[in-house]
């Protein structure tokens, strides 16, 4: 507004200097009507300048409005599903145990024979033995999750589905690994007839595993479900082969609920 006013007053006194000439009527009048026409457009420019400045806080306030729903809208947080998957395996670990002996023994007998160590024939002995006890012991870790799953008011939803899995792979798996090794033991299985068998069972156990491995990881889906409700969560990613990196003030691990609400369910 002062630097209107300077305008106008500069502006009165150039016209002063100009009108020398005129008449005190003339310039007066002269003056006067040229005053009005400079507090006319201030008037305007002041008018104008306000307008701007009602748009710019408009602005701001739009701004800030996106910001809070951006903060509303992208609530994320990630999920490694094998350390979640953990909690399974930890139920099972006495058996998972004896299965990583089982295969070190294996390993150590290849060795052996690479090594020249033991014969052809001792080598074939012993490596249809401990192909079957190293499945048997792979068998009996999920058999035991199964089991636990059964016994477990956490898949209570599945029981009737775990049962019948658990009757289908006690006959076509179980039963068919102790016959084989009771045929092992006694050595009256020839070696295409015994790798035909191992076969079968091995391809049937791997059906198994996959079942419970689905069956697990829909378990852990449903719990990563809730923890993100409860919490506020609008998005959960898996974080192998999805994340690549995340700001840990913006995107939140939450592995480590979902570990104890699965937990809950043994």
């Amino acid at each position: 507004m002062q630097r209107v006013m300077i305008i106008v007053l500069t502006g009165c006194f150039l016209l002063l200097l100009s009108g020398c000439g005129e008449s005190d009527g003339d310039r007066i009048g002269g003056i006067e009507g040229q005053v009005a026409a400079l507090q006319t457009r201030a008037a305007a420019l002041e008018s104008q300048l306000e307008q701007e400045h009602a748009r710019v806080t408009e602005l701001r306030s739009q701004i800030a409005t996106l910001e809070d729903t951006e903060e509303e809208i992208f609530a994320v947080a990630y999920l490694d599903i094998e350390r979640a998957f953990g909690v399974f395996t930890d139920e099972v670990s006495d058996l998972r145990e004896i299965a990583d002996t089982k295969q070190k023994e294996f390993i150590s007998l290849q060795e052996q024979y690479q090594n020249e160590a033991i014969s052809a024939e001792e080598y074939q002995d012993k490596n249809n033995q401990l192909l079957i006890e190293v499945l048997q012991a792979q068998i009996d870790i999920d058999m035991g999750t199964l089991d636990g799953m059964i016994a477990s008011s956490g898949f209570s939803d599945v029981r009737g589905n775990l049962e019948q899995l658990r009757e289908q792979a006690q006959a076509i798996i179980v039963d068919e690994v102790d016959r084989l090794e009771a045929i092992i033991r006694v050595g009256v299985i020839n070696p295409q007839e015994f790798e035909s068998r191992y076969t079968q069972v091995q391809n049937a156990f791997t059906q198994l595993d996959q079942a419970l491995t689905q069956i697990a990881t829909t378990k852990i889906v449903e719990a990563a479900h809730k923890i993100a409700q409860s919490n506020g969560y609008d998005l959960v990613l898996q974080s192998k082969n999805v994340i690549i990196y995340g700001d840990a003030r913006t995107i939140t691990d939450i592995t480590d609920l979902v570990r104890y609400e699965i937990s809950l369910y043994f």
